[in-house]
């Protein structure tokens, strides 16, 4: 980076960023961070011997415990970096995202949180098979859990990789694989106690951070949201004076209803399709807890949804710099300075707090964000390894009768194999925005597990082969619709035009999904099935049997 380069207050006055060199505060509060989670992470691996300790923390965490590490688990790096990068660069429908991602839980909460706690053990297809045959089921659900955690993943190593190499001059593929190392320590050693642990702590650490960040910021315009919104249509005026064109008004990134309601969609019931998420239910001692632990996730993720966009209009506003371009001195405004250091706007938080608070607050932010990023890739490592151990391996291949100390290996091994290819896919997407990217991660799980999971639990017809048809055909077509679109036949094949025309594909997926769930059932009606039914909402509703 030039040395002209650099954020700038708001009056004008140019000054030197330091992200692209190594900052002692970064590196202090980085490494702090770091020792603090490792400390937790080798007190958890003491306690964690058998699999239930492994991947449901012995079902011992309280309700309040498991709230506050939802919210961690949940405001990952595209809920930070993501969306306040896409307000800044965007606008109004950087908001549709914050809106989106929070109108999903009170479906979580009254549709999927109870039956989840009472009729699951480890995983999510412990409650779609509860009823089902076994075997081919949980390799269905498998496959949709997967490539649900791979897409999620592949959102917090780009957001992770930009991170460390703006904060300490290295590398993207370096850091890249640097954090897939400390994210594997964790993960292999501490199992989901330490990883429960660690967003706890990171979910307090952010909410702080972010808190802080946003006083800052309006303290720049006395208090008043409406003057800094005033501001933003003043420094990006609409093209031609159409208001409707705005920065605070939509259209910016969702010009088609389709796309807008597709987008919507993904949003909302992607989050009860998560398996990181829907891990977190099993940590629990009850279904009540499980219900009190969405409440107290639902209140932080709301404060949090409702500040991150004044983060990312006061980025696009109070950031300016200057460039030497042709021996002139050329002036860039906020979302140009943005872009020049991450085209997909992910560093606009980062600049901000440099800006207004000097280097130690930016270390703070930055150390933060990868905890952060650390503890949802943990998290997402735990639920795509749970996903082959438990599902297959166990479930499939040796019909329930594996040994504790071999679920946990294989648990281990898996981990492994799935950390080194989330680095690979983090190398590979390396230019687009984290939010937009875990956007398709909620497309694929509304498509791929949330209706299963939903008719599962609802719907007395219901039987195996509709629920494999149902997973397979929302994974598969939400993955080649994606791989279609825009996002990945232009932006990385390099392809001149898309073969699907939008770039989220949840409204054809996710109907797709159920519609092949009901019809299929119907053709293929279970009578084993629908005689359990009757056990399973007894044991959904009154607990009776759940572990």
């Amino acid at each position: 980076m030039p040395p002209s380069t650099g954020a700038a207050a708001a009056a004008g006055d140019v000054a030197a960023s330091t992200l692209g060199t190594t900052s002692m505060s970064a590196v202090l509060f980085f490494f702090l961070i770091i020792a603090i989670t490792l400390v937790i992470t080798y007190w958890a691996a003491r306690k964690t011997k058998t699999s239930s300790e492994y991947y449901a923390a012995g079902r011992s965490v309280s309700a309040l415990q498991n709230g506050f590490a939802l919210a961690g688990d949940y405001m990952s790096a595209a809920s930070f970096l993501g969306i306040s990068g896409m307000v800044a660069l965007s606008g109004y429908d950087g908001m549709i995202y914050a809106t989106g991602w929070l109108m999903g839980w009170p479906a979580l909460m009254f549709l999927v949180a109870e039956p989840l706690r009472n009729l699951g053990k480890f995983t999510f297809a412990d409650v779609v098979a509860f009823r089902l045959r076994q075997k081919p089921v949980r390799i269905a659900a498998a496959i949709g859990g997967i490539l649900t955690v791979l897409f999620y993943t592949i959102a917090q190593m780009v957001g992770s990789g930009h991170l460390i190499e703006l904060m300490f001059g290295m590398k993207y593929e370096l850091a890249e694989t640097l954090v897939g190392i400390v994210m594997l320590a964790y993960v292999l050693f501490g199992g989901m106690l330490a990883t429960t642990w660690v967003q706890i702590i990171k979910a307090v650490l952010l909410l702080c951070g972010v808190t802080v960040l946003t006083f800052l910021t309006l303290r720049q315009f006395n208090f008043d949201p409406t003057q800094l919104y005033t501001k933003v249509m003043e420094l990006y005026p609409p093209p031609g004076g159409d208001p409707l064109q705005s920065a605070l008004a939509p259209g910016a990134l969702t010009k088609s209803p389709i796309e807008a309601v597709s987008l919507g969609l993904a949003l909302m019931f992607g989050l009860l399709g998560l398996p990181h998420i829907l891990m977190r239910f099993y940590t629990v001692p009850d279904a009540k807890a499980a219900r009190k632990s969405v409440l107290y996730a639902t209140g932080l993720i709301g404060y949090f949804y409702v500040i991150i966009p004044i983060v990312g209009f006061g980025a696009a506003v109070l950031l300016k710099a200057s460039v030497v371009k042709g021996g002139a001195l050329t002036a860039l405004s906020g979302r140009e300075l943005i872009t020049h250091f991450d085209k997909g706007g992910n560093m606009a938080a980062p600049l901000l707090a440099e800006l207004l608070g000097g280097q130690a607050f930016l270390g703070f932010i930055a150390a933060v964000a990868f905890a952060t990023i650390l503890a949802v890739v943990a998290g997402l490592t735990l639920a795509g390894a749970s996903a082959y151990s438990h599902d297959i391996y166990v479930s499939v291949i040796k019909n329930g009768r594996a040994t504790e100390e071999e679920q946990v290996k294989v648990a281990k091994i898996t981990t492994v194999v799935f950390g080194v290819i989330a680095v690979a896919l983090g190398i590979l997407f390396k230019d687009e925005n984290v939010a937009f990217m875990v956007g398709l991660a909620f497309a694929i799980a509304a498509s791929a597990n949330f209706p299963a999971l939903l008719l599962s639990v609802l719907w007395k017809p219901f039987t195996t082969m509709g629920a494999v048809w149902s997973i397979v055909v929302g994974a598969f077509s939400s993955t080649t619709m994606i791989v279609l679109s825009p996002t990945v036949w232009e932006g990385v094949f390099g392809f001149q035009h898309a073969i699907f025309p939008y770039k989220n594909p949840a409204i054809f997926s996710m109907s797709a999904a159920f519609a092949a769930g009901i019809v299929v059932s119907l053709l293929t009606p279970e009578k084993d099935a629908q005689l359990k039914f009757e056990d399973e909402k007894l044991r959904t509703y009154l607990g009776v049997g759940a572990e």
